[in-house]
């Protein structure tokens, strides 16, 4: 795993935009389309504004996958996933296609395979996440499945990860946080050609010092990463204030590899 450690947010978000729009631009000029998975969230503020304002890339020619969705919230609610890429993607460069996790559906278990076959049939280029206050990736909150082969699946969220959303003005009360969502799984995120992963802010220190120098572990989701030899971890000095190495490298898991 690339370590990159930026003065200010606004550095690292458009470092990480400049680097996702390469891979994007080279995957359409190599295969005449690219497979992306975007990541939602208060961290991917700036980033994903950076990113829709890169020149070059023909969006017609992009497929968009997400991450996860709240299971029975509202399309309209704030918190909505799909609310937030639609206004900070869909409305704004038109991909060709975007697959989106409908937290609505009667069946969320039918809708983990429906999307199953969709990104069955897709090469994903570049996936972009980010690591939650818990170390969670995607909603895949501590312990993480490191096994299931599964793309998607129905995760129970933990109080850690629900306190999150609240902290970060989602919701008006812990009670208001649904307690379950559809996530990708980690082997699914694993299987991206590229991983840009972008972490701002000093609430999230500790959970990118565990994930970057602790053992890797399904007790610390993110530090998966680090089995990846195409994964870049962008920080800002906020959240890179508790390392006490900046360098990194990958890191074998068993039944996972290199």
């Amino acid at each position: 795993m690339d370590l990159r450690v930026f003065e200010s947010k606004q550095a690292m978000a458009a470092a990480a935009a400049d680097h996702a729009a390469a891979i994007i631009e080279s995957a359409i000029a190599a295969r005449g389309r690219a497979g992306i998975v975007a990541a939602t969230g208060a961290s991917q503020f700036e980033f994903l504004d950076c990113l829709v304002e890169a020149p070059g890339i023909d969006w017609a020619r992009t497929v968009f996958f997400h991450l996860d969705e709240y299971i029975g919230l509202p399309r309209t609610h704030p918190a909505s996933f799909r609310k937030y890429l639609t206004e900070r993607i869909i409305e704004r460069v038109h991909p060709g296609v975007f697959h989106l996790v409908d937290g609505e559906a009667p069946d969320p278990v039918a809708e983990c395979e429906r999307l199953a076959g969709l990104i069955a049939r897709e090469q994903i280029d570049v996936a972009f996440v980010g690591i939650g206050e818990n170390g969670h990736l995607a909603f895949n909150d501590p312990p993480a499945d490191f096994e299931i082969d599964e793309p998607y699946l129905v995760v129970n969220l933990d109080q850690r990860c629900r306190q999150q959303q609240l902290g970060e003005g989602w919701f008006a009360r812990i009670e208001d946080v649904p307690a379950r969502a559809i996530s990708m799984s980690i082997r699914q995120i694993l299987r991206s050609q590229r991983i840009v992963c972008v972490v701002p802010d000093r609430r999230k220190a500790e959970a990118v010092r565990q994930s970057v120098e602790w053992d890797v572990s399904p007790w610390r989701p993110a530090s998966v990463l680090r089995a990846h030899a195409g994964a870049t971890l962008y920080l800002d000095e906020a959240s890179a204030s508790l390392l006490t190495d900046r360098s990194a490298g990958t890191a074998p898991v068993p039944g996972l590899g290199a």
